[in-house]
């Protein structure tokens, strides 16, 4: 007697070409006017295939971000050097997303699917917090002594990326100065140069 699996067959083609077909068009519609029947249609996929795997729009737009197919060379710190510097371009090219049309429900959109999906939660967390880009980028500064070895880097790196979060859901403009505030104010004041 064979085993016989209930339920729809998963394919991870129609998978992959939904998540690509909502990165194509939140770049071209962004995230308010994106919605599933549009992106079934460009998918080649049923609406009902699409809610098999995502329950709503803002968990699906969560992983196709966490899946690196929307601003992926935003989400990560440069690493020149110099951390200070370094986080506050990083601050001010997230900030600057934020401010273009779709950044702010970008980042609603993300907190959205966690709030409704702890699997969404959990990998954001994974992708954001202790394992992220901006926790290696932290690493990598104290191993060139320009954090101290016992800073608490998992807690700094936590503290940025929620004044990233904090910044779209109070819809609050990115003052001038506000990058280099925060990267101080986490990091400490950056060392002096010799003049």
């Amino acid at each position: 007697m064979s085993a016989h699996r209930e339920g729809p067959v998963r394919s991870e083609a129609a998978r992959v070409a939904v998540l690509e077909a909502t990165a194509r068009l939140f770049g071209v519609r962004g995230y308010d006017n994106l919605t599933m029947e549009g992106v079934a249609a460009e998918a080649g996929v049923s609406k009902q295939t699409i809610y098999r795997w995502w329950p709503s729009k803002g968990a699906l737009v969560a992983d196709c971000l966490l899946e690196g197919l929307l601003l992926p060379d935003r989400l990560t710190p440069p690493n020149t050097g110099d951390v200070h510097a370094d986080f506050v371009a990083w601050l001010g090219e997230v900030f600057a997303v934020l401010e273009q049309p779709g950044g702010e429900g970008l980042i609603r959109s993300l907190i959205a699917a966690a709030a409704e999906n702890a699997d969404v939660g959990r990998r954001l967390h994974e992708s954001l917090g202790a394992k992220s880009s901006v926790t290696a980028r932290l690493q990598s500064a104290v191993e060139i002594s320009q954090l101290r070895s016992d800073a608490p880097l998992d807690e700094m790196g936590e503290a940025l990326v929620g004044a990233v979060i904090l910044r779209a859901l109070s819809r609050a403009p990115a003052e001038p100065g506000i990058a280099e505030r925060l990267v101080s104010a986490v990091l400490g004041q950056p060392p002096t140069r010799p003049s």
